[in-house]
Protein backbone atom coordinates (compact mmCIF):
# COMPACT_ATOMS: atom_id res chain seq x y z
CA UNK A 1 0.00 0.00 0.00
CA UNK A 2 1.42 3.22 -1.23
CA UNK A 3 1.43 5.66 2.25
CA UNK A 4 -0.11 8.95 0.06
CA UNK A 5 1.41 11.22 2.87
CA UNK A 6 4.64 10.46 1.51
CA UNK A 7 3.97 11.25 -2.63
CA UNK A 8 5.32 13.90 -3.86
CA UNK A 9 2.62 16.02 -5.41
CA UNK A 10 3.46 18.17 -8.23
CA UNK A 11 1.23 21.14 -9.23
CA UNK A 12 0.41 21.13 -13.01
CA UNK A 13 -0.53 24.01 -15.31
CA UNK A 14 -4.34 22.95 -15.72
CA UNK A 15 -4.66 25.92 -18.50
CA UNK A 16 -1.84 24.04 -21.02
CA UNK A 17 -4.38 22.21 -21.68
CA UNK A 18 -6.03 22.34 -25.25
CA UNK A 19 -9.30 24.56 -24.47
CA UNK A 20 -11.75 21.84 -25.69
CA UNK A 21 -9.89 19.79 -22.99
CA UNK A 22 -10.67 22.24 -20.62
CA UNK A 23 -13.88 22.77 -21.65
CA UNK A 24 -14.92 18.87 -20.78
CA UNK A 25 -12.89 18.48 -17.35
CA UNK A 26 -15.16 21.92 -16.02
CA UNK A 27 -18.34 20.51 -17.10
CA UNK A 28 -18.23 16.76 -16.87
CA UNK A 29 -17.68 16.42 -12.84
CA UNK A 30 -19.25 15.02 -10.30
CA UNK A 31 -19.86 16.13 -6.67
CA UNK A 32 -19.82 14.12 -3.58
CA UNK A 33 -22.10 17.20 -1.67
CA UNK A 34 -24.91 17.44 -4.31
CA UNK A 35 -24.45 13.33 -5.57
CA UNK A 36 -24.91 14.98 -8.58
CA UNK A 37 -23.22 14.33 -12.37
CA UNK A 38 -22.32 17.27 -14.51
CA UNK A 39 -23.07 20.35 -12.43
CA UNK A 40 -19.74 22.23 -13.32
CA UNK A 41 -16.33 23.11 -11.77
CA UNK A 42 -14.51 26.54 -11.29
CA UNK A 43 -10.65 27.66 -10.07
CA UNK A 44 -9.39 24.69 -11.16
CA UNK A 45 -5.91 23.43 -9.76
CA UNK A 46 -4.08 20.74 -11.45
CA UNK A 47 -2.09 18.17 -9.57
CA UNK A 48 -0.10 14.93 -9.93
CA UNK A 49 1.79 12.26 -8.39
CA UNK A 50 3.98 9.27 -9.56
CA UNK A 51 0.45 7.32 -9.97
CA UNK A 52 -1.93 9.70 -10.64
CA UNK A 53 -3.19 13.59 -11.91
CA UNK A 54 -6.51 14.73 -10.83
CA UNK A 55 -7.91 18.06 -10.99
CA UNK A 56 -9.41 20.36 -7.58
CA UNK A 57 -11.75 22.82 -8.31
CA UNK A 58 -15.15 24.35 -6.73
CA UNK A 59 -18.40 22.94 -7.27
CA UNK A 60 -20.89 25.59 -9.27
CA UNK A 61 -23.84 24.66 -7.30
CA UNK A 62 -22.45 24.23 -3.84
CA UNK A 63 -19.37 25.98 -3.75
CA UNK A 64 -17.65 22.49 -2.17
CA UNK A 65 -14.17 20.74 -2.87
CA UNK A 66 -14.71 18.59 -6.10
CA UNK A 67 -11.68 16.13 -7.88
CA UNK A 68 -11.86 14.57 -10.71
CA UNK A 69 -9.57 12.40 -11.57
CA UNK A 70 -7.86 12.05 -14.54
CA UNK A 71 -6.69 9.12 -16.75
CA UNK A 72 -4.23 9.57 -19.20
CA UNK A 73 -3.54 7.57 -22.06
CA UNK A 74 -0.83 5.75 -22.32
CA UNK A 75 0.59 5.85 -25.64
CA UNK A 76 2.88 2.70 -25.30
CA UNK A 77 1.38 -0.44 -27.45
Amino acid sequence: MTDTLQEKIVERDFFARPIEEQNDFLHQTWCNHCMEVDLGMKNPKEFETKDRVWIEGDCLKCGHSTITEIVEDDEEE
